[in-house]
């Protein structure tokens, strides 16, 4: 067996990991999951003294679990937050460094009814996290492993492995596998809310490639559970996963590099004057062929003070073929801002002019709200751009918010039957995301 293996080591004990241009694009890629865990009843006080619980020498952590307390130096690099709109707060974070102390931490915690979150990267986000008050962070970032199994067409990482570590060792083995569309995210915390990406139309979801997982319950049980092993239980994380479990690792199938890994990419500035043309010439191109994406963000330009649309296509082959399907926009003569030959692992850090890093800023104010879409409407999509202009005129503040439309084709996530897993409207075509961020917590309503 031909294997690729990489770990990243642990840090010390008191050494904590921490995982607007056009601020705004690409929610999809964080939203995809709320959550790369369970929490537990997040409305009600804890009942025991923490810190006592996780200080008592009885529990005998491994070296590499630390734990830390609010008000310590190294307490916040561990819970700092993608967005901090609507976030949970803590009492004390750990950083666990072994599966046994995942499993141990969370049979305490469901024990002494202590609330708590575990996550990856903590770029999952929903309303509901900020329910929860003075609880315990479960820290997964140390676990980095990263396991491509090139025989068996596998790959197995851990949920501190991020969508952007997986990119290179994947391409440079000959392999690729379909992801979200920003770098930042845990790949599992990606998966377990289903997974939407551009590929989706060629292998469907992120969460169709997953195998297996090892997930640990409430009651600190670890489990294998895969199709054949706990069916139920597999059926429901892939799509509603952060609901059922811990998972500490998570087995994918990868495939062959197509055309070499190469794909064609064209990125577009529409003028306002040709808006209404473009978005009926999108209209008109539904449904894409499998290959082929888009993404249109929506967002005001600061240096011409005024709306702008910018279009991204991405072609999974060649550029002839590439040009064919993209004819009618071709056509139009809009003047590109890229268009060329790039590889696949170097696909999400060039869309956008590369705003994927702005976009990864930590600690930000970042408030989301999702619309998934069945057929193409330019009319509908018309009238939302003229009301964010409006909401640009009112609320000069929040001029770092946007819309981003995701135009990603369904073939393969639609022949999936819609009850082998959690993840609903598998006839979803696009996908549209409010993307708001002001620096005014009087903004918020």
């Amino acid at each position: 067996m031909v294997s690729y293996t990489q770990f990243y080591p642990f840090h010390s004990s008191m050494t904590l990991m921490r995982s607007v241009w056009l601020t705004g694009w690409l929610t999809a890629l964080f939203y995809s999951s709320p959550i790369n865990a369970i929490a537990l009843n997040i409305s009600q006080p804890h009942s025991a003294n923490l810190r006592y619980l996780l200080t008592n020498e009885e529990h005998r952590w491994s070296f590499n679990t630390s734990i830390n307390f609010a008000g310590s130096s190294d307490f916040f690099a561990s819970t700092e937050r993608w967005t901090t709109f609507s976030a949970p707060t803590y009492a004390a974070v750990i950083s666990p460094g072994t599966e046994e102390d995942v499993a141990k931490i969370i049979k305490l915690a469901t024990m002494h009814n202590i609330p708590f979150l575990a996550t990856g990267t903590r770029h999952g986000y929903t309303t509901t996290l900020g329910e929860l008050h003075n609880g315990l962070a479960i820290d997964l970032s140390h676990f980095k492993e990263f396991e491509l199994d090139a025989d068996a067409k596998t790959l197995t990482v851990g949920p501190g492995v991020t969508v952007g570590e997986i990119f290179d060792p994947l391409f440079s083995a000959g392999f690729e596998i379909q992801t979200g569309s920003a770098p930042c995210p845990s790949f599992i915390g990606v998966t377990l809310g289903g997974g939407v990406g551009r590929f989706q139309g060629v292998y469907g979801l992120l969460s169709d490639a997953l195998i297996s997982v090892r997930l640990i319950t409430a009651n600190g049980e670890v489990l294998e559970v895969s199709r054949n092993r706990y069916p139920d239980l597999f059926w429901a994380i892939r799509g509603a996963g952060a609901n059922f479990g811990v998972v500490t690792s998570a087995t994918y199938s990868v495939y062959p590099l197509t055309n070499n890994g190469d794909m064609f990419i064209a990125e577009f500035i529409v003028p306002p004057r040709r808006w209404s043309e473009y978005l009926r010439k999108m209209e008109s191109m539904s449904p894409l062929p499998a290959e082929l994406s888009s993404l249109l963000l929506n967002s005001f330009n600061t240096t011409t003070n005024q709306t702008q649309l910018y279009a991204h296509w991405a072609y999974k082959g060649t550029e002839t073929d590439a040009r064919k399907h993209l004819s009618p926009i071709l056509n139009m003569n809009l003047t590109a801002t890229q268009m060329r030959v790039l590889p696949w692992n170097r696909l999400v850090e060039n869309t956008f002019a590369g705003a994927a890093v702005t976009v990864c800023e930590p600690n930000t104010n970042r408030n989301l709200y999702t619309l998934s879409m069945i057929n193409y409407s330019a009319s509908t999509w018309e009238a939302v751009s003229s009301k964010l202009a409006t909401f640009y005129t009112q609320y000069p503040q929040a001029h770092s918010s946007s819309l981003l439309y995701e135009f990603f084709p369904n073939q393969a996530m639609a022949a999936i039957p819609q009850d082998d897993t959690a993840f609903p409207r598998r006839d979803t075509t696009a996908y549209m995301y409010v993307y708001k961020q002001y620096l005014s917590p009087a903004l918020h309503d």
